[in-house]
C-alpha cells in the first residue's frame, strides 16, 4: 500500500467517521480503531525496510548493536504511544491518552537507562580521578 492508497484510505475512514458518529457513536470509533490498525499494518514492510537500513549502517560505523536495539525500542514505544494515545483522544478520553502518554514517557525513560549509563562513564573517563579541575583557575 502506497502513500496515496494510505492518504486516501485515511480520508475515507474519516468521512464514514463523521457520518457515522451522530448515529452510532461506538460504532464510528470502532471504524477509526480499525483504520488506525489497517494503516499500522500496511508501513509494516516499509518499517522493517528502514529498521534493516539502520542495522547495515550501524555495522558499517562499528556501532554496538545494543545501541542500535535500545534507539530503535525507543521510537518504537514512541509510535505505539502515539497510535495508543490518539486513538483514546477520539474516542473523546483524553485523561487516558494522556495517561497513555506518561506510561510511555517512562518507558522510554527505562529504556535509554543503558545508554545514558554509558554516556556518564565515558565522560568520568575523562574526569580526573584525584578531584583535581579539569581547568585550573588562573
Amino acid at each position: 500500500m502506497g502513500i496515496v492508497q494510505v492518504v486516501l484510505f485515511g480520508i475515507i475512514a474519516t468521512m464514514l467517521y463523521l457520518i457515522v458518529k451522530d448515529v452510532a457513536r461506538p460504532f464510528a470509533f470502532f471504524i477509526i480503531f480499525v483504520a488506525s490498525l489497517v494503516i499500522l499494518f500496511a508501513v509494516i514492510n516499509e518499517i522493517n525496510a528502514i529498521i534493516q537500513l539502520i542495522y547495515r549502517l550501524g555495522q558499517k560505523a562499528s556501532v554496538h548493536h545494543m545501541y542500535i536495539d535500545t534507539v530503535l525500542k525507543i521510537i518504537g514505544v514512541a509510535y505505539i504511544t502515539e497510535l495508543g494515545a490518539n486513538v483514546t483522544k477520539d474516542a473523546g478520553l483524553s485523561s487516558v491518552a494522556s495517561k497513555i502518554e506518561l506510561a510511555g514517557k517512562i518507558f522510554i525513560l527505562l529504556l535509554a537507562i543503558p545508554i545514558v549509563t554509558s554516556v556518564v562513564e565515558l565522560i568520568l573517563q575523562f574526569v580526573p580521578v584525584n578531584g583535581d579541575m579539569i581547568f585550573e583557575q588562573r
